[in-house]
């Protein structure tokens, strides 16, 4: 029994997370589209960023829910090996983010946010994806490419750029995904 659960968490700890959501990543993107049509329309920079805030909320609700509705349709285990590393790959970028977003807030720098959060976003993508199918990382340097883009470009392409990310990369990745290695 010891070589056999030694085998399974052998394979298991080699295998990738095949567990992501082309479809939900579509709807990710969806509803950024539909967050960068209302955060436009805002007053405010914090007005934008509570539109972009609510959004995060419902992209990871969407995330979690296709994730296991995926992982439970291939029965696959959703807290495998690879599905912890991705998980413990993306999550430090995303508290930096998360961290950088209250400094940057409090010092009026609102309009570097959007690039902070599609580079550090785009980081944990791409270590995340390691363990993932081949196209996750690539998809990871596209946000960087925005991020870093974002970075010198006027501030008021800041929401453009974030509707590009989130919404046009994930629609375009999720595609990808879905045809390629299941909805």
């Amino acid at each position: 029994m010891d070589n056999l659960r030694y085998i399974r968490e052998t394979m298991e700890r080699a295998s990738a997370f095949t567990a992501v959501p082309g479809w939900g990543q579509v709807a990710i993107g969806l509803t950024a589209l539909v967050a960068a049509y209302l955060a436009a329309r805002q007053p405010n920079g914090k007005a934008w960023l509570v539109t972009w805030l609510v959004e995060a909320v419902i992209s990871l609700l969407i995330a979690g829910w296709s994730m296991d509705r995926k992982a439970r349709a291939t029965a696959t285990p959703l807290l495998s090996g690879p599905a912890r590393k991705v998980a413990f790959s993306l999550s430090p970028p995303m508290i930096v983010g998360g961290l950088l977003t209250i400094v940057l807030l409090r010092a009026g720098l609102t309009s570097t946010i959007p690039a902070v959060w599609l580079l550090l976003y785009g980081t944990g993508v791409v270590t995340g994806g390691m363990f993932s199918v081949n196209v996750v990382p690539v998809m990871g340097i596209c946000f960087m490419v925005l991020g870093a883009a974002g970075l010198f470009a006027p501030a008021k392409w800041g929401n453009w750029l974030m509707a590009a990310g989130f919404g046009g990369l994930h629609i375009i990745f999720g595609v990808i995904i879905a045809r390629k290695h299941g909805g």
